[in-house]
């Protein structure tokens, strides 16, 4: 079997699971001692783009983020943990799901984001499939497969717009 053969075998959702943690630092903080937007933005990324290369085993490159909203402020000193894992593969696109805790919050938010896998010189690459294993990877799944359906129409809602 060739390499190429090897890399698209279907792989389970569990393969591509990664977390993170961060400790909020006055340099990660507006004047008020709250986390800055953009700063968790950027960690959100960074932990989506673990579980898509996990998944892939090649470059990726962030292609969109669906939504975000920031429910509670989070601290200077706040731990902040992040946990990544592919919903679903398209061909050269991958949705990755991103929890967010702040430990001792009761409240968390969560990110949609869709990487796609890239060469060297930067030209998409298939990607495996991602397996479902459990009933909640099997939702997250099917509900990656309905936002996709939504961004796809509205990515084309503003081009005839621009047009």
């Amino acid at each position: 079997m060739n390499d190429s053969a090897v890399l698209l075998n279907p792989r389970s959702v569990r393969d591509s699971q990664s977390e993170m943690a961060e400790i909020v630092l006055p340099n990660d903080a507006n004047p008020l001692g709250a986390l800055l937007g953009g700063r968790l933005m950027h960690w959100i990324d960074l932990a989506g783009a673990m579980a898509a290369h996990r998944h892939s085993r090649h470059y990726v490159v962030t292609a969109s983020i669906d939504h975000l909203d920031f429910l509670v402020p989070v601290r200077v000193g706040d731990l902040v943990i992040l946990r990544s894992s592919v919903n679903r593969v398209f061909r050269t696109s991958m949705e990755v799901g991103v929890k967010v805790w702040v430990e001792n919050y009761i409240s968390d938010s969560s990110a949609y984001l869709t990487y796609v896998a890239v060469d060297r010189e930067g030209c998409r690459l298939p990607v495996p499939a991602v397996v479902p294993e459990d009933d909640e990877e099997q939702r997250r799944y099917e509900d990656a497969g309905r936002r996709r359906e939504i961004r796809r129409t509205e990515l084309e809602r503003r081009r005839h717009r621009m047009r």
